[in-house]
């Protein structure tokens, strides 16, 4: 009996001792998820896309606060993942291929008949997801984020080409989106009827990685 008791004392002051285990699926939940939150990792390797979501449209307007410019309702982007770290963290992609359906374009700016192509050049471009929301979309080194336009005028054809240094956005996993709000570009080249900045605007959901939904730890 005495035996007996002293196992069962020296198993208590064990149990006392020893930290409390935390599931594997908590402590090792990566940045980027499907599923749902803290579900099954996305690997590394990985293929994400996202067209824009459904009803709105994606817009590259003279001001950040105006309605002119050129407007699309056809886009979409592709994403490699290369890094998923663990929560709270940020992971990283390699975009590339961010497109838009000219034949879904029109422009209202004066002068201007239609929109012959748009065309995201310089890629692939390096994206941070952080798990605060905040995601960030930069070019390689000595490079930068470009959008060649080429509209129809009334003298002919144009080529307008925007750059800019980057781009910030922000994640939501209500709906899996990624959302860009008057990100600033610079006219590099084009006539006078390309306006001098352009302000992109777009709501890309949902997020998906092989058809699965993708949330942000």
């Amino acid at each position: 009996m005495r035996t007996r008791t002293l196992l069962t004392l020296a198993a208590a002051v064990a149990a006392l001792t020893l930290p409390a285990a935390v599931p594997a699926s908590a402590a090792d939940t990566p940045v980027l998820t499907t599923g749902g939150v803290a579900g099954t990792p996305v690997a590394v390797g990985d293929v994400l896309t996202a067209p824009l979501a459904g009803g709105t449209t994606a817009t590259l307007y003279s001001s950040a606060t105006g309605t002119s410019g050129v407007s699309c309702t056809s886009s979409q982007f592709t994403a490699t993942v290369t890094d998923n770290p663990t929560a709270p963290g940020t992971a990283t992609e390699s975009v590339t291929g961010h497109t838009f359906d000219s034949s879904s374009c029109t422009s209202n700016v004066v002068g201007v008949l239609g929109v012959t192509s748009i065309s995201v050049d310089n890629l692939p471009y390096t994206t941070s997801v952080s798990s605060d929301g905040t995601l960030t979309v930069t070019p390689a080194s000595g490079s930068a984020i470009q959008t060649t336009v080429v509209l129809r005028t009334l003298l002919g054809s144009i080529t307008c080409v925007y750059q800019a240094p980057s781009l910030t956005g922000t994640v939501d996993n209500s709906d899996n989106s990624i959302a860009f709000t008057a990100q600033q570009f610079t006219r590099t080249s084009g006539s006078s009827l390309c306006f001098a900045n352009g302000y992109f605007t777009a709501k890309y959901a949902p997020v998906t990685d092989a058809g699965a939904l993708v949330y942000v730890n």
